[in-house]
């Protein structure tokens, strides 16, 4: 085997051609070989910072992160920032459900001590109604109540609707909560997990959970029916967001996002681009970003999700990588594994 064959860096264009349209990936991403092959690399940092357990200073963390990242106090300074964690079900001693909400509180303190001028949260769960009540038994609703941060109900949030910029699924427009309006930071807070459907559920399919439910449905039907992996892009390509932080401290192996088992990881993985920290959180599950749909068709578009493209700072991935349980009867789960 020739080393070209190897490095995709190396590729001649006529093996490059034949091995996306082997994938059908030039083909499931509607642009021409030619537009592909031109497109600048994208590149992009992430940062994975250790935390043992949920009783250490995740604030020290998270702001480790800001300053490897190069955030400042003066970007964030006067912005308000909505927090947007991943909130499912709730089952008793199945906490590994949903994003921990000392990993909430830890962000609104680092947020809060650059400076922000208000920082609040949000969440529209998809399989839930009362998002109150996920909200209380979870153990987020005693943070927010003592911290005195707002909560939007996101699934009840009047909508506006903007043009698809994504245009992977045939949904020409897709509403957002208007309060988005009033947003300088949208910050997806994503958990460490398997998925059914998706292979792996981290920071980009966590945005699902910013469409109203009054207008997608329970559990946003109209997006679970334009097909999951094109409204992930979708979403992400017109959102916009711009943080993301992932909740590996105990994350969910095997029949996630809400039959799984715990495993613990001890990480925080934290970037400005989500295609980035997604594919950096695959690798920390032994997963093959590659394999993953939804991070194959962001690559490069969305964001990097090869290796080399992606300056990764803090903890290294060969430290603290683990094999996360994925199931032969799940088809997403098969030929994903990292080699």
């Amino acid at each position: 085997m020739s080393w070209s064959s190897l490095n995709p860096n190396l590729w001649t264009r006529r093996e490059l051609l034949r091995t996306i349209l082997a994938g059908g990936l030039l083909v499931s991403s509607g642009i021409s070989f030619a537009e592909w092959i031109n497109r600048p690399t994208l590149k992009a940092r992430t940062f994975i910072g250790q935390a043992s357990t949920y009783s250490e200073d995740i604030r020290s963390v998270i702001i480790s992160g800001f300053q490897e990242l190069g955030i400042t106090p003066s970007e964030i300074k006067g912005k308000r920032i909505l927090l947007k964690p991943n909130l499912v079900e709730t089952h008793q001693g199945a906490s590994h459900i949903n994003t921990h909400p000392l990993v909430v509180r830890g962000a609104i303190e680092a947020f809060l001590s650059f400076g922000a001028l208000e920082v609040m949260v949000g969440e529209g769960p998809g399989h839930r109604r009362d998002t109150l009540d996920v909200i209380e038994t979870s153990g987020l609703g005693d943070i927010l109540y003592e911290d005195k941060i707002q909560f939007l109900n996101l699934n009840y949030e009047s909508g506006r609707a903007t043009p698809n910029l994504g245009n992977k699924t045939k949904l020409q427009r897709l509403t957002f909560p208007r309060v988005f309006d009033s947003v300088d930071w949208i910050v997806s807070i994503a958990k460490l997990k398997t998925h059914h459907w998706a292979g792996a559920t981290l920071s980009m399919k966590n945005l699902f959970g910013v469409m109203p439910g009054i207008y997608y449905g329970w559990p946003k039907n109209v997006l679970h029916q334009a097909g999951i992996t094109n409204s992930i892009l979708d979403i992400n390509a017109t959102l916009q967001p711009h943080f993301a932080i992932v909740d590996g401290i105990v994350g969910m192996e095997g029949d996630g996002p809400i039959m799984g088992t715990p495993i613990h990881s001890g990480v925080l993985v934290m970037g400005r681009n989500l295609p980035a920290v997604d594919a950096t959180c695959a690798r920390l599950m032994k997963i093959d970003p590659h394999r993953v749909e939804y991070l194959a068709k962001a690559s490069n578009w969305l964001g990097p999700i090869h290796e080399e493209h992606i300056t990764q700072v803090g903890n290294p991935i060969s430290e603290l990588h683990k094999s996360f349980s994925l199931l032969d009867h799940i088809p997403a789960h098969q030929g994903i594994r990292l080699a």
